[in-house]
């Protein structure tokens, strides 16, 4: 099967909540409009299309609009070659997905670093503890809120205590400038010699 009859196929199984496929640059899309059902999709997608690998979960933090954030799975069968993404808008009230780690077990440590580091949570997930921050850390570092130069922390034992001295942050870039060199997203310090 090719993907997009596999994307047919998931589409006329969850006829109502799937919504798609879209295709950009050779590449499929559908979107769930029930979050809640994400693991019976998943499930499906698993055992009757071969979609036998989780390769990524991602979270993209859509600042000031509502739903706040999406989930995008990206899966793949090894028996048909073929990747597939789903997406899902999860609202800042909810904040809550069901976890998928019960049909694919990398789903475990993908959930956890979703959790981590954007705030989102998965319902039924056997572990659901920071895998990257400390345990307490009060922030999700990768929400558009976060800012570039950090956070103080009141754990000076575990972390530095001051935010880091980024001069303006990290992907600071001159438009235009002389040469690449120049365009490179790097720290920017006024006074230093360049």
């Amino acid at each position: 099967m090719t993907p997009k009859q596999l994307a047919k196929t998931l589409k006329q199984q969850f006829e109502g909540i799937v919504s798609g496929p879209v295709e950009f640059r050779g590449e499929l899309t559908l979107e769930l409009l029930d979050a809640s059902r994400i693991a019976e999709v998943c499930q499906f997608a698993k055992t009757e299309l071969d979609f036998d690998f989780l390769v990524d979960l991602t979270t993209i933090d859509n600042h000031e609009e509502t739903p706040r954030w999406t989930a995008v799975y990206h899966i793949y069968g090894y028996e048909h070659f073929c990747h597939l993404r789903l997406k899902i808008s999860v609202s800042e009230e909810e904040s809550e997905l069901p976890t998928v780690s019960s049909v694919w077990r990398t789903a475990n440590w993908h959930e956890r670093e979703a959790y981590d580091m954007m705030g989102i949570r998965f319902a039924g997930h056997p572990d659901l503890r920071r895998i990257l921050m400390w345990e307490g850390y009060p922030y999700f570092p990768l929400r558009k809120d976060f800012p570039l130069a950090g956070k103080p922390s009141e754990m000076p034992d575990v972390a530095f205590s001051d935010p880091a001295p980024l001069e303006g942050g990290p992907f600071v870039t001159v438009a235009g400038g002389e040469d690449s060199t120049a365009r490179e997203p790097r720290e920017r310090n006024p006074n230093a010699d360049r």
